[in-house]
Formats: C-alpha cells, structure tokens, sequence
C-alpha cells in the first residue's frame, strides 16, 4: 500500500507490461475496451499465418502467463482485479474471434459480443470474477464472457 492507504504504485516490470497489454490498460478510460481493441491487430495476425488453431493456442498460453502476471500485479497493488489489468481482455477477445471468420465485420461483431458480455458477466462469469482467487480469477470470467460472445457469433 502507498503510505496514503491507496493502492500502491505500480512497478514497470514483466508482470506489470503484460498484465497491462504494454501499458494500454493505463489509459484512463474504459481500459478492458481499448484492452480488447488492441487485442484485435495481433488476433488478425496470428490467423492470417498461422491459422484460427493457432490464436486459439496463443490465447491459451496467454492465459497462463496472463494468470501469472494478473497475479502478480494484484499482489503488488494490493487490487485484486485493477482496471489496469487488462491482459484478460486479450485472451477472451482472441477466443472470441479464434471461431470468427477473418473478416473486419466479423472482427467488429466478435468485438462488441466480447465487451457486451464482459460487462454484463452473466453467470458463471460474475462468480468467476467475485469467487476464484488471484490471476485465476482476474482471467476466468474473461474466458466465460468470450464463450458467450462465440454463441452470439454462430
């Protein structure tokens, strides 16, 4: 904690750069919305060469590092899901749009799908997000949310 009883300060290392998707989740508003528009560049990318088996990969080695860093980070800050936090975002957009055509209107609609049910977090994702420990927790309802946005996709 600060020495004002805040949060404490964030330190720039691994944890924090990727916790943040390089900083984007310090934006001051809305961070999970611009979290997943910057995931959208490196989704297109990853599937155009290597293919939708391969964002889905991606985002599943994401998750643990994620997990590990979202961890981390609410450890250091003592905030167990800060908005900073934002690398939950990429992984569920990635899942999101690993069933989605690579078309920008597909793209969009896995968008919007995503973030619509990231916020509205029905259930299991508002336990996910309010029950599960650490980095666990702080990832698990992103992946609930992205399994609601691909229902909305088919």
């Amino acid at each position: 904690m600060s020495a004002d009883g805040g949060p404490a300060p964030l330190r720039f290392d691994l944890a924090t750069v990727t916790a943040t998707w390089f900083g984007v989740g310090l934006l001051p508003v809305a961070p999970g919305t611009w979290g997943s528009l910057a995931a959208l560049p490196f989704a297109w990318v990853i599937a155009w060469i290597f293919g939708a088996r391969a964002l889905l990969i991606a985002a599943a080695v994401l998750f643990f590092v994620g997990w590990w860093a979202a961890g981390r980070m609410a450890r250091d800050t003592h905030v167990k899901d800060a908005g900073a936090i934002v690398v939950d975002e990429v992984v569920g957009q990635w899942i999101t749009l690993a069933v989605a055509p690579r078309d920008a209107t597909a793209y969009l609609a896995g968008f919007v799908l995503f973030r619509v049910f990231d916020i509205a977090k029905p259930w299991p994702a508002r336990w996910a997000d309010r029950e599960l420990p650490g980095g666990f927790g702080v990832m698990a309802d992103d992946v609930i949310a992205a399994f609601y946005a691909i229902a909305g996709l088919v």
